[in-house]
Parts: C-alpha cells; sequence; structure tokens
C-alpha cells in the first residue's frame, strides 16, 4: 500500500523522493490549487546537500545555487568578528547551496512529478481528519476543487504540512498559535553588487537588531541576486501584527534603523531600497513536543519541530528528517516500528536545535561582542577570544550535525545501492 504524505514543501517531497528511491509508493496532497515557487532564499547545510546529491539532483542545483564558500559575523559597524570557511572549502565532502527557496522546491516538484508521475502530486486537498485500520490508515480530504470530502488508504500518514500543520492541530488542539519572541523579520531579493567572496553569508549587528544576506545566483551569471533578512526586536508589549506570517512589508518601518549601515564591504540601505517586494514575518518557533508518532502517523519538518532561522537549519533538518524516516521504512517496512525509529533518532536531536536556536545559535558572538564592546573595537580578540568564537561555532554544529570530520566519516544515510547518481 502508499504512504501519504500531508504537504509538498522540501520536507514532503524530499520524503516522496525517498520513498520512490527505495521503491516504495506514496503520493503527496497539498492544499494549495497548484504549487508555485514561492518565498525567499534560504542555505541547505552540506549533511542536507549530500542527500539531495544522493537523490540525483547535484546538476539541477549546480545550474540556479551558489555554493556557498564562507559564513562571516560582524558587528553593526561592519566590523569583522569572525569567520570561517563553508561547504567544499571548508573541507566537507558536499557543498552548502545557498538558492532561493522556491526554486529548491520547484527543482524537487519537477523531480517528483518526473519520477512518481503526475497523478501522485495530488493538489486542492486538504487534510481534515484521518483513522487507524487494519492494513494501516484512512485520511479524509476536503477536495477543495470539488467542494466534497474524499478519502485515501494507505499504509502510513506523514505530516509535512508546515508550521501551521493541520496533522499537528488535530493531534495537539489545545497548542494554540506559533510562539512569537517579540522579532520581527523583513526579507527580500534584490540584485546588488557582488559582496567580499562572491560566494559569502554574512550576518551584522546583535540581538535587537541584525542584518543578514548572501547571494543566490551564481557569481557568473552575472549580478547577483542577494537574499537578504532585516531583524528588529521590539518591546514586548507593542502590538505587533503577530497574526500574519507572510505579508507585505513596508520599508519605511525598518528602514531608518539601517540607514547608517553602509559599509566599505555592502550598502544595506540601498539593498533594501532596491527590493521591489518586501515580506515581514514575525520570528516563531513552537515548544517541542513530546511525541511526534501516534499509531500509524508521523510528523516531520516544520510541522515536527518548527525553529527559528538562526543558523540555516529550517529545510536542511526537514530533509534529514525524511531520509532517516525512509531509511528505517526500508529497514521495517511501512510500519508502526519504521516510525518509532525515526522519532527515536530525529526528535531529541531536532529538540535541541529548537532549544538552541533559542538561545541564538552561533550568533550569541555578534550580541556577546556588542555586550562586551558596544562603541566598536580595535581587535575582537581583546573582547572575545579565539578559543570562545570556536567554541561557539563547533558547539553548534556539533548539535546540529555537521561537524566536517564526523559527517565526512558518516556513512550514508540510506544504503549506497539505492542512491541515485548525480
Amino acid at each position: 500500500m502508499t504512504v501519504l504524505i500531508a504537504g509538498g514543501g522540501i520536507g514532503g517531497l524530499t520524503l516522496a523522493l525517498s520513498l520512490h528511491q527505495i521503491g516504495v509508493p506514496c503520493r503527496v496532497f497539498e492544499s494549495v490549487p497548484a504549487l508555485k515557487p514561492l518565498g525567499v532564499g534560504i542555505n541547505v547545510l552540506p549533511h542536507a546537500g549530500r542527500e539531495l546529491i544522493e537523490l540525483g539532483l547535484q546538476n539541477r542545483l549546480d545550474a540556479v545555487a551558489v555554493r556557498t564558500q564562507e559564513l562571516a559575523y560582524y558587528s553593526m559597524r561592519g566590523q569583522k568578528i569572525w569567520s570561517e570557511p563553508r561547504g567544499l572549502a571548508a573541507g566537507y565532502h558536499w557543498p552548502q547551496f545557498s538558492v532561493h527557496r522556491g526554486t529548491l522546491q520547484q527543482i524537487l516538484l519537477d523531480t517528483a512529478i518526473e519520477r512518481l508521475g503526475a497523478a501522485n502530486v495530488v493538489t486542492h486537498h486538504h487534510l481534515v481528519d484521518w483513522n487507524d485500520t487494519p492494513a494501516g490508515v484512512s485520511a479524509r480530504f476536503t477536495d477543495k476543487s470539488r467542494n466534497e470530502t474524499v478519502s485515501h488508504n494507505g499504509t502510513l500518514l506523514i505530516g509535512a504540512d508546515g508550521i501551521h500543520s493541520a496533522m499537528r492541530a488535530k493531534l495537539y488542539p489545545e497548542e494554540g498559535p506559533p510562539i512569537w519572541n517579540g522579532r520581527i523579520l523583513w526579507r527580500g531579493v534584490a540584485q546588488g553588487e557582488p559582496f567580499l567572496t562572491g560566494r559569502t553569508m554574512i550576518m551584522a549587528g546583535h540581538e535587537v537588531l541584525k542584518f543578514v544576506c548572501y547571494p543566490i545566483t551564481r557569481p557568473d551569471t552575472g549580478r547577483p541576486v542577494i537574499n537578504w533578512i532585516a531583524e528588529r526586536l521590539l518591546d514586548p508589549n507593542y502590538q505587533w501584527r503577530r497574526e500574519d506570517y507572510n505579508r507585505r512589508g513596508k520599508p519605511d518601518e525598518f528602514l531608518p534603523w539601517f540607514e547608517s549601515w553602509k559599509f566599505d564591504w555592502l550598502d544595506v540601505p540601498t539593498l533594501i531600497r532596491n527590493t521591489k517586494e518586501v515580506y515581514e514575518y514575525p520570528l516563531v518557533d513552537r515548544d517541542p513536543l513530546a511525541q511526534w508518532t501516534h499509531g500509524n502517523v508521523t510528523l516531520i519538518g516544520d510541522a515536527a519541530h518548527p525553529m527559528y532561522p538562526i543558523g540555516s537549519n529550517g529545510a536542511s533538518q526537514a530533509i534529514l528528517d525524511a531520509r532517516v524516516l525512509t531509511r528505517e521504512i526500508l529497514k521495517h517496512g511501512a510500519t508502526q516500528t519504521a516510525l518509532a525509529a525515526y522519532e527515536a533518532e530525529r526528535r531529541p536531536a531536532t529538540t535541541d536545535l529548537v532549544l538552541l536556536n533559542r538561545r541564538n545559535g552561533p550568533e550569541q558572538v555578534m550580541q556577546l561582542v556588542h555586550e562586551r564592546a558596544p562603541d566598536g573595537f580595535a581587535d575582537v580578540t581583546d573582547v572575545l577570544s579565539r578559543q570562545e568564537l570556536e567554541d561557539i561555532a563547533n558547539n553548534y554544529k556539533r548539535v546540529a550535525g555537521f561537524q566536517v570530520d564526523a559527517l565526512n566519516a558518516k556513512p550514508p544515510i540510506l544504503p549506497a545501492k539505492t542512491a541515485a547518481s548525480a
């Protein structure tokens, strides 16, 4: 019987491709009328990039993504705090990719339709309920195109339906909306001038006011398209538009805070002004759950462990979820035993990461420097020792599962015989 996947985002489509890779039939159900390439930029870290490459997607990614070379932290005055190589430059066997989220999703969608067939990627279907059966699970969807309820039977039902997961809400009806911590993100993409290595991801500022940017198109394709995020911590009593999670932003509401951020290597206000469409997001996550799996049902990705977009881990962890779940299904069949083994590995790991991201993850180096040297510094090591910098960076890699030597030595999640050639 077929594995049913609720949600056609990055996690759901990666799971579908992975199950197809091991010969397990599956169907993806998505609420929207048509899957479209939406969003802004994301990073796919080497441990997740490895999994996409083992799905045979390397050439497609290289055609549209940047192989990230460096990560660098700066003060709000543009003073360098810390930098480190990333991807192949850091010694990984696999690259780190910076790419438009919509472009990555389109690659996954196109590949899923090619390999699974269009009939197995079903739109206009919103999950409303399910129940376990002797043979697996029966899921009920609202077919929005016909305004009727339809049922589909399968062995397992996997919730990959994001931070506003209908499946999670059904399992935990008292949980309520995502948790807002008082921070707002404004995001956009715009053509700009290359900066630093041309393949660098930068983070500047501190906990209250921060700017992040990185190119998401290759340097050899002309002026790069740069993804940027402006972040501000507001007064917790300020009545912001908390309930709107994906709306158009207004630059005049946040640009004044960044007007002076004109560095000799990056002009922040000009980049913001050159952006045609700005989007506004409250920075939200959810408390870790004590259980993802209920009978023949489990959760993956943001439905299971929504986290702050710190350390570039959201999409990467969804990809890892999909691959580990597939491995366990290969080992145990499409059974509750497979779901239990998947959760036993992935839930503790992602719980630690959610909590670490709440403490600013590796970005805490910027806050420490701001607290110790609010007026700037001559030498950052007078403010924060090299050992402190390295310990913070290495601890985050350990928790997130992408330490260089450990990852390079780690065997593939799926056996080599199942891996498609790149």
